[in-house]
């Protein structure tokens, strides 16, 4: 299996060597790990959109019209058996 070197600040490389569980590598314990994703705001949605346009994955005209169509509808929301009648 192929490898790769990467430097870590101290701080950082003392948290996942917390984080390893006995015998386990540090390649497990990045495995595991769960990163939060940054919050979505609208300048963000417009920079990934623009992003995704100059790289040509912008998605087409049909799919936007379709999105402006629905975009006053209430969201579908399944019936739930635990709300209370």
């Amino acid at each position: 299996m192929a490898t790769k070197t990467i430097s870590l600040e101290l701080d950082a490389y003392e948290r996942l060597k917390r984080a390893k569980r006995g015998n386990e590598s540090f390649s497990s314990v990045v495995r595991r790990a769960r990163f939060s994703p940054e919050p979505s705001t609208g300048a963000s949605i417009l920079e990934e959109t623009a992003a995704l346009f100059e790289a040509g994955g912008a998605p087409s005209r049909a799919e936007l019209d379709y999105l402006a169509e629905r975009r006053d509808e209430p969201p579908r929301v399944s019936p739930s058996h635990w709300r209370s009648q």
